[in-house]
Order: C-alpha cells, then structure tokens, then sequence
C-alpha cells in the first residue's frame, strides 16, 4: 500500500481552500505548515491503481501552485530487505 508525503504550494491567498479541498478527498491527510505558506499531504491508497487514479485528481486542482514529494513508502518495495535483515 503506497504511503506518500507531499509539500504543497497554494496558489496566493487559496491555503484554507487548498486544505480543505485536500482533507475532502479519500485516501489524503493534510496539515498547516506552522511558519510558512505551505501544507503537508500524507497519502495513503490501498493500491497503485488508487494512488495513479488519485495523482491525476492532484494534478488538476487549481488551488494547488505545486506539489513536490518528500517521502515515498511501498510495503511491497521494502518486504525484501525486511526478510534480508531478519536472516
């Protein structure tokens, strides 16, 4: 299941839009950056179908001026190095 972390860049004066939009759509968390103009978004699909079904959902909002990845998490990408460790 695909966890991924954005920072997100409002459009000028569009944060409380930005993050209300963000926080009505399935599968996303996002929260107020306490110092400057920006929100964190936490995803969190059940599949990759979602998660591509959902980029394209992000990728069209037009409160949102950019939108860059921080962190990246796929149990599947790391259940091998979690068996390696355990050996």
């Amino acid at each position: 299941m695909p966890i991924l972390s954005y920072i997100a860049g409002p459009r000028e004066g569009k944060k409380q839009e930005l993050l209300e939009e963000l926080n009505r759509l399935n599968y996303c968390e996002a929260f107020p950056a306490d110092n400057v103009d920006i929100l964190i978004l936490v995803t969190d699909t059940p599949d990759k179908e979602t998660e591509e079904a959902l980029q394209k959902r992000l990728k069209h909002m037009k409160n949102m001026e950019s939108l860059s990845m921080t962190f990246g998490y796929n149990d599947e990408l790391y259940e091998g190095e979690r068996n390696d460790s355990e050996a």
